[in-house]
């Protein structure tokens, strides 16, 4: 028998991607580009679906860096590892898809602060973490934590137009240092989430191979409208989806974890 969620509630997204709305940040960083926070991802591919405006995403890794020009239609999408920020250049509005959805909010981002906060947990997680809402406050904070990872971004840009990887590869090390402990906690994620969809996927499969595809008769269809506007994401004000194996609630911590003993 092919098992799924309770059939009261929507079905996830295909293939238990995350779902995000964004529009880029306005705000001008100290090199004069207006934009986002620049970030990587351990575990999760990222792509963007532009559906208007104008920008780009410039990207940092240890193949150098690009700088990806977004218009409507346009879709970009980067690998785990791979810094990137979104740069605003008019109107950027973009659609969000994550791979295993829920472990980003878990905490598999982080920021490109300076080598000095990367290597502190407790600093790391005091420069990361916002206070929910959408106030002045909260804005402030956001900007904060945009020009430090801007400041640690800038540097490591620096490096490869040498042609100097090293400090690129040592943020992803730190990074992979930062998230570690909550492996087992994301592998949870992972098995409830894309593992599980994966293996619906098979049971189906052998469902249809032994004339039994008694799984159809639960087939439907859903829509669904953001259920929180305008919040304040690493790259952007975003609005969320309330779907389940979606994107979950943002509750404005940059990172998913807090530091140990706190």
């Amino acid at each position: 028998m092919v098992t799924g969620p309770d059939p009261r509630l929507p079905r996830p997204l295909p293939g238990a991607v995350g779902l995000s709305y964004l529009s880029a940040y306005d705000w001008e960083a100290a090199d004069g580009v207006r934009g986002g926070s620049p970030h990587l991802h351990l575990v999760c591919t990222e792509a963007y679906v532009v559906t208007g405006g104008r920008g780009a995403v410039r990207t940092l890794g240890p193949d150098g860096y690009r700088d990806i020009p977004l218009r409507p239609g346009t879709v970009a999408w980067f690998t785990p590892g791979t810094v990137h920020r979104m740069v605003q250049g008019g109107g950027l509005r973009v659609t969000v898809l994550m791979r295993n959805s829920g472990l980003p909010e878990a905490g598999d981002a982080v920021f490109a602060f300076p080598p000095e906060v990367l290597a502190d947990p407790e600093r790391y997680a005091a420069a990361a973490n916002i206070p929910p809402g959408t106030g002045p406050r909260t804005e402030a904070a956001a900007r904060r934590r945009r020009d430090l990872a801007i400041e640690g971004y800038l540097g490591l840009r620096e490096a490869l137009a040498t042609g100097d990887t090293g400090p690129c590869r040592d943020f992803q090390r730190a990074a992979a240092r930062l998230v570690r402990a909550e492996v087992p906690r994301w592998r949870e994620l992972w098995r409830a989430g894309a593992l599980a969809t994966a293996e619906r996927t098979s049971a189906r499969l052998d469902a249809l191979d032994t004339g039994e595809p008694a799984y159809l008769g639960d087939a439907t269809a859903y829509r669904a409208a953001p259920t929180r506007l305008a919040g304040f994401g690493m790259c952007g004000h975003r609005d969320e989806y309330a779907l389940p194996g979606t994107t979950p609630p943002y509750d404005g911590r940059g990172h998913g974890w807090e530091p140990t003993g706190s």
